[in-house]
């Protein structure tokens, strides 16, 4: 054994030799009422050393005299054979070495008890006799002029030996320091020899019945077990556990003395010595002793398989003195002396003593110090880790917990005691993880404690089991963060439920953050940068005082930044926002119990049920999601999901500390790039869906808009309330040509930007989700919110409300959101100094440009088509047409709803109206431009669509097939004109010739066929009224003009569909005119020559045919076909153009 191979010195003899010659010539100071004759000192002081007191012998008789100054030990008869056996032979000659060896014998070690009485009487005689206070007075001259307190003990009593022991921390004389250490040895095997100490606990011992006290029935081992037996009935009192013995204050205070006194070395502490023996061999062989560190080396393999259970219940009774007195530890008390005194973390006599000397108030008091930026040493800093890593690994050193948790403990977390094993399973079962039930108030409270004491969120390698847990993913995620470091437990924090994060580590992470959420004082990083705030605007106390949850207010830069972390993290589990989780507990269950899978859909949940939560916890879900309308990132596994997104298009607001509601705006507007996934956007739709419910929720729209709500929309909440409450202030102000927008300037560009998105999804307008939402589940149900198109299919309340909503985006383009996003670039190619207003004009007179994107031009035919099913979804029209539309469409618009679109009629109307000359100028204008798109592509005109669509199946596949809307479907038609059998399609194609014949640019075939004839022929000819198109007919019968071949050929095409058209307009009109019994003839006029032959045709009264000459299929026109198709008619002379005449 260690403790029995060190060399044994006779150190007093040796202290004796070395102060003898200094002490002959130097006068002794009186101390007290001892003063010792100089001439003397000589003998004393060897006659104390070598024959310290009466023979044992004598003294246990009462009549033997004092042995000469030879006596040993070795040589008495009670102990020679038990000397001869346990001691090495150079130790004999020295009686403390023999009393040493003796009374650290191994424990199945037996000594004769006639030994074991003389030993006990020696060493009694030690600590109390004159003459060996006279040498202690002599080995400690200067200290004794320092301790006053000892200098003035009665002498005979062994007072004087008790307080140097207890003060031997502070002799500074190496001679005095190795006597009073020796001496210890001596006082410590039995805790009689201890000042005071039978007096004040014999009635404890005899009660707890701690051991016999009887002098025939001493013995070493028995007499450590006295004072290990007191000291687990102080730890049984602290925990209160069940018929505990209330120890008097005196006697508990006395035991922890003794404890304290044995701090230094464990060799003083008895039963801890005898049980450790082996477990010190084995674990701290080289562990030199002195200053506690055995006692340290142990505490650090308390868990060892290894370590036996006597010895780690020794262990665990000492680390529970030390957590009721921290002086108990020497290494503690001495390194954090300085400390202590500077920071005011003395016994303060307002305090009780047991509050003010536990290592938790010492922990506290000195962990405030360092929170506040104050320096603690080194050293002090070092004790405090591993205490605090002590704490944490055994909870059964934290009364309150033991006290307090018990029955969860039994319940939950029995067999778990190792490694802070028990401490985290109390944790999870607190959390409510286990699905068990809360835990008690009180056990809350007792873990709450705990943790601030400890403070694992300073250094997370206090926390034992989260250490080794996380590892791993410390070594991967974490690696750039120094060791120890306060931010490595936030980077475990912003990986969890990453692919780097393990499973255990995830677990014992939320269970630490658990409890550090709930006092916001335990993140030292926040502490340090919003401890200013919170005492400015909140008054919050000390570090190490009350519990307080984070202030409001306004905050500093640097405080900001750190609360804005801490949000972001506590938004991964509901659990980590404790007022969430109080008000919100009855809710939880009630509307989120099947959304705890995924981590964020409980929170997601409470939003999504905003209107049904007690009010309670709708507050603080809607203080929440206002928060995360400021900075989405608080939402991290959104912000994961939309990385790519974010590195994309977003990364200039991500990278900025403090968010403004930015990057959440960028997410909406980049919603449909290549990189967004379905995660990110579902994730953004839920927060816009959220938005909707309180104008709140949108940090922009709040700030740049809440002056301008309070005043002209009070008592209005939702934000699509809201939002139409100020665009119709905007409007009316508009309309009526106000003075002053009473809306200001910074809302309404704000305003513009919700309008915007609200138009981006259905689920956006509640009104008109609601109305379709029986039409979405039976029509919808597979499409993607924003991709319906089913207009004809809806319900008559569903369409009227889509049918205003498109009325509003064509009135204002921008509030067309996939026009916005899909022409996005476009818009910034080409019109850019157009007007908001004008956007879709801008964009449609791009259309045809090389440089437009092929989506964005299939998005601007797609509202083309819609305009043109109704000339309300024109703006432009309706204004130009204003007085047009009722003067010829009258009849049309008697018959229109509100609810459904009039499919064309009107513009239909227009059309012939157009063709007949009779329009306005502004009208005349853009029905010109109608027609030129709808020739160009077929799907623009909704009377030939819906008319012919069986017909361009049939005759003109492929030309459809193709969509390269250059009018080709168009001339299919008219090149199949007789063999459409649907009257309402001829009817259709006949309008289009028509329609061709007023105006060239209606007929883009013919017009890029011509279109260098026109520049040489026509060029001085304004288009327009058939202009254009007389000037080629006529170069057309000049044999001195000559057309290009596909002109020519084009123009003699025409000529033959409006022979046919009026000849088939004619029939129709004579037999209307036979019906009424009308007389009617036809005309046929020949370009060549002046002739003119007629026909009168009168119907017969019985029959039902009526025949007709058949024109000459070319040159022939008809009088009644020039005026039925509305053009101009040719005259029967040849005229020539200006033009020409010059040529």
């Amino acid at each position: 054994m260690a403790a029995c191979k060190r060399m044994q010195q006779p150190l007093l003899l040796s202290i004796f030799v070395f102060l003898l010659p200094a002490l002959a010539f130097k006068p002794q100071p009186a101390f007290g009422n001892v003063h010792p004759p100089a001439g003397a000192v000589h003998q004393q002081l060897k006659a104390a050393i070598l024959n310290p007191g009466s023979n044992p012998a004598a003294v246990s008789s009462g009549s033997q005299s004092r042995r000469s100054s030879g006596w040993k030990l070795a040589e008495e008869q009670a102990c020679r054979d038990d000397v001869t056996r346990l001691c090495p032979k150079h130790t004999w000659t020295n009686n403390l070495s023999v009393l040493e060896c003796l009374q650290d014998k191994r424990e199945d070690t037996e000594i004769a008890t006639d030994c074991n009485h003389l030993l006990w009487n020696y060493k009694l005689n030690l600590t109390t006799d004159p003459k060996f206070e006279s040498v202690a007075l002599e080995v400690c001259t200067s200290t004794m002029l320092e301790l006053k307190e000892c200098a003035d003990e009665e002498r005979g009593k062994g007072y004087l030996m008790s307080c140097l022991v207890e003060h031997r921390a502070n002799i500074t004389e190496r001679q005095c320091h190795q006597f009073i250490t020796k001496m210890t040895t001596i006082i410590f095997s039995d805790y009689q020899l201890i000042c005071g100490f039978m007096e004040k606990c014999k009635e404890d011992i005899d009660l707890l019945q701690c051991g016999s006290i009887t002098v025939r029935e001493k013995d070493l081992h028995s007499q450590g077990e006295v004072i290990a037996c007191l000291e687990r009935a102080v730890v049984r009192e602290a925990e209160q556990q069940e018929k505990a013995h209330q120890i008097k204050d005196e006697c508990k205070k006395s035991i922890m003395r003794v404890a304290e006194l044995s701090a230094d070395d464990f060799h003083l502490d008895r039963y801890l010595y005898f049980s450790c023996r082996d477990d010190r061999e084995r674990f701290c062989e080289n562990t030199q002793v002195g200053e506690g560190r055995v006692y340290k080396c142990l505490f650090n393999h308390k868990f060892e398989e290894a370590m036996s259970e006597k010895c780690r219940n020794a262990l665990t009774t000492r680390q529970k003195l030390i957590a009721q007195d921290y002086k108990v530890s020497y290494s503690l008390a001495k390194a954090c002396k300085a400390d202590l005194r500077r920071y005011r973390c003395n016994p303060d006599s307002n305090l009780p003593r047991a509050r003010e000397a536990r290592l938790s108030y010492l922990l506290l008091c000195l962990e405030s110090a360092t929170h506040r930026g104050r320096l603690v040493s080194g050293d002090c800093q070092g004790e405090m880790l591993d205490y605090r890593r002590m704490l944490m690994e055994d909870f059964s050193l934290s009364p309150e917990i033991v006290l307090h948790c018990r029955t969860e403990i039994e319940s939950h977390c029995s067999g778990l005691h190792r490694k802070g094993r028990t401490l985290h399973c109390l944790m999870r079962v607190a959390r409510g993880d286990t699905g068990k039930g809360a835990v008690d108030t009180l056990c809350q409270n007792a873990l709450q404690t705990l943790i601030q004491s400890a403070d694992p969120g300073a250094d997370y390698r206090i926390d034992r089991a989260l250490n080794e847990a996380c590892e791993s993913v410390i070594q991967t995620a974490c690696k750039h963060i120094r060791n120890g470091d306060p931010m490595i437990l936030s980077c475990l924090m912003e990986h969890l439920y990453t692919e780097k994060m393990v499973q255990d580590c995830e677990h014992r992470l939320l269970e630490l953050q658990y409890f550090i959420s709930r006092d916001w004082k335990l993140d030292p990083i926040l502490y340090r940068k919003c401890q200013n705030d919170a005492s400015r605007l909140c008054f919050t106390p000390g570090w190490n005082e009350s519990s307080e949850l984070m202030p409001p207010g306004a905050l500093t830069r640097d405080c900001k930044v750190e609360v804005q972390r801490i949000l972001h993290q506590r938004a991964l589990d509901v659990k980590l926002d404790p007022e969430l989780q109080k008000r919100c507990m009855t809710d939880l269950g009630k509307w989120c119990s099947e959304k705890t899978d995924t981590a964020g859909q409980e929170l997601e949940c409470l939003q999504d049920h905003l209107e049904d939560l007690i009010v309670a916890c709708r507050e603080v879900v809607g203080n929440l999601t206002e928060l995360e309308s400021e900075d989405i990132q608080i939402d991290a596994l959104l912000i994961r999901a939309c990385e790519p997104v974010i590195q994309n298009h977003c990364h200039d607001m991500a990278d900025n500390q403090i968010d403004t509601g930015n990057l959440l705006e960028c997410l909406v507007q980049n919603k449909h790039q290549r990189e967004m996934n379905e995660k990110c956007a579902v994730g953004v739709t839920h927060f816009q869906l959220v938005q909707m419910k309180d104008f709140r929720f949108s940090y922009k729209f709040k700030i740049a808009c809440k002056e301008d709500v309070l005043k002209l929309c009070a008592n209005i909440k939702k934000k699509v309330d809201v939002v139409i409450c100020l665009s119709t202030t905007v409007r009316n102000d508009t309309l009526q040509d106000a003075k002053d927008q009473r809306v200001s300037l910074k809302c309404r560009k704000q305003l513009r930007v919700e309008e915007l998105e609200m138009s981006e999804d259905i689920r956006l307008e509640p009104e008109l989700h609601d109305a379709c939402k029986k039409d979405i589940n039976k029509l919808c149900s597979s499409v993607p919110y924003g991709n319906a198109q089913n207009k004809k299919q809806l319900s008559q309340v569903c369409h009227h409300k889509i049918f205003k909503l498109q009325e509003n985006e064509m009135m204002d383009p921008e509030l067309d959101y996939q026009l916005m996003r899909v022409c996005k670039q476009m818009i910034k190619r080409f019109c850019t100094e157009s007007d908001a207003k004008n956007i879709l004009q801008c964009l449609k007179l791009n259309k045809n440009s090389e440089l437009m994107d092929p989506k964005c031009k299939q998005m601007i035919t797609k509202r083309q088509i819609t305009q043109n099913t109704d000339y309300r979804l024109n703006p432009v029209l309706r204004k130009a047409c204003k007085a047009d539309i009722p003067k010829f469409c009258q009849g049309i618009l008697n018959t229109a709803s509100d609810a459904s679109e009039l499919e064309g009629q009107v513009i239909s109307c227009l059309k012939l109206k157009y063709a007949d000359q009779r329009l306005s100028g502004s009208c005349e204008d853009q029905i010109r431009v109608i027609l030129q798109e709808s020739a160009l592509d077929y799907r623009l005109d909704p009377q030939l669509q819906a008319h012919c669509n069986n017909e361009i199946t049939r005759l003109c596949a492929e030309e459809a097939a193709a969509q390269e809307q250059t009018g080709q479907v168009e001339e299919c038609l008219k090149n199949n004109l007789l063999k459409i059998k649907q009257e309402e399609c001829k009817t259709e194609v006949l309008n289009m010739l028509k329609e061709s014949k007023a105006d060239i640019f209606v007929d883009p075939v013919l017009h890029t066929a011509c279109a260098l004839d026109l520049k040489h022929h026509c060029a001085a000819i304004n288009p327009g009224r058939g202009r254009q198109m007389s000037c080629l007919m006529e170069a057309l019968q000049d044999k001195q003009v000559r057309l290009q071949p596909e002109c020519k050929r084009r123009l003699q095409d025409r000529i033959d569909m409006w022979s046919y058209a009026a000849k088939s307009q004619m029939v129709d009109l004579c037999i209307l005119y036979m019906l009424r019994d009308v007389t009617c003839f036809t005309g046929s006029f020949s370009w060549g020559n002046g002739g003119a032959s007629r026909r009168f045709l009168r119907p017969r009264r019985t029959g039902h045919d009526v025949t007709i000459k058949e024109l000459h299929p070319v040159g022939d026109s008809s009088v009644c076909v020039c005026a039925l198709l509305g053009g101009p008619c040719v005259r029967p002379t040849k005229r020539v153009t200006r033009e020409l005449k010059d040529r």
